[in-house]
């Protein structure tokens, strides 16, 4: 009775096995072809009409003629910073902000005009060129300087 119990175990055990190695094959698979899936399903061109959100959808909620492209929200955001705070900090942010997000880099000369120009309007010129630095080449001294002349 010994010897047959024995040989049930064992059996349960390679039936055990087998489908533990079965599904350390297959669920992988499974994961990594669903996750495929996912990819696929989502418009990463950002220019879909499709109501599924697509990958650079950041304003869920509003209706979509309402969206404005990154760079004129960032413009919006440092422009209101500039005036509550001081340009400083605008052009610390707008740093961060291109450093974060690199596709932001070739509109951070004209943000940092825009930025260089609006302070001129709230400090005066020469207040307004004592907050320039390096942030985007010489962007902000441009504006300065446009907005002076």
């Amino acid at each position: 009775m010994k010897h047959s119990m024995n040989q049930q175990t064992r059996r349960g055990r390679g039936h055990a096995r087998r489908i533990g190695r079965t599904l350390a094959f297959v669920l992988p698979v499974v994961l990594v072809l669903s996750g495929t899936l996912a990819v696929t399903r989502v418009d990463w061109s950002g220019n879909s009409t499709d109501p599924v959100l697509t990958a650079a959808d950041t304003s869920v909620g509003t209706p979509r003629a309402a969206k404005r492209a990154p760079q004129d929200v960032l413009r919006d955001k440092l422009l209101t910073e500039l005036q509550e705070e001081n340009p400083g900090v605008a052009l610390t942010h707008l740093q961060q902000a291109v450093n974060g997000r690199p596709s932001l880099a070739k509109h951070c000369a004209s943000i940092a005009r825009a930025l260089g120009q609006a302070a001129v309007r709230v400090y005066g010129p020469t207040r307004a060129q004592s907050y320039a630095r390096p942030v985007c080449d010489t962007a902000f001294a441009t504006g300065v300087a446009a907005a002076h002349s």
